[in-house]
C-alpha cells in the first residue's frame, strides 16, 4: 500500500461526510493488533476531548495540513502547545503515556498515528470535560 494524495483525498472526503469531522484509515489488521497504525484525517471544527491513554504513548507525524497539539496537567491547566506544521520544521509529536492532551485543527490535516495495541476505548476517567 502506498500512502499518497489519492488515499489522503479519499479519507478526507469521508471525514467531510462524517458529523465528527474526522476519519481513520486503519493500517492494522484488527483492533487487537499489538501496534495500532492509522492515517487519521481531522478537519477544522472536529471536537477531540482532552484525554489520555494510560496504556500507551502515541506518536503523530503530519502528512498534510496544520494543527496544534495541546498538553494539560491533572487539574486541566494547559502546560504546552505545539504547532505541528512542516513549513516551520515541526513534523510531528510524541505524546507520552498518561499525558493529557487534545488537538486543535487549524486546516484540514492528515496524520500518521501510531500507538501500542490492543485498541482500548477511552473511559470517563480518561477524559476531561
Amino acid at each position: 500500500m502506498i500512502i499518497n494524495n489519492e488515499l489522503l483525498d479519499k479519507v478526507t472526503a469521508k471525514a467531510e461526510e462524517s458529523p465528527r469531522l474526522r476519519m481513520n484509515y486503519n493500517l492494522h489488521e484488527s483492533l487487537d493488533a499489538k501496534a495500532q497504525r492509522l492515517v487519521n484525517v481531522l478537519l477544522p471544527g472536529t471536537i477531540l476531548p482532552i484525554h489520555r491513554h494510560r496504556h500507551t504513548a502515541e506518536t503523530y507525524i503530519l502528512l498534510r495540513g496544520k494543527l496544534v497539539v495541546v498538553f494539560y496537567d491533572e487539574t486541566g491547566a494547559q502546560t504546552e502547545r505545539h504547532l505541528i506544521d512542516p513549513a516551520t520544521g515541526n513534523y510531528g509529536v510524541h505524546i507520552p503515556k498518561n499525558q493529557w492532551h487534545t488537538v486543535e485543527v487549524i486546516e484540514p490535516s492528515a496524520i500518521f498515528e501510531v500507538k501500542d495495541g490492543p485498541y482500548i476505548p477511552l473511559t470517563p476517567e480518561d477524559t476531561m470535560e
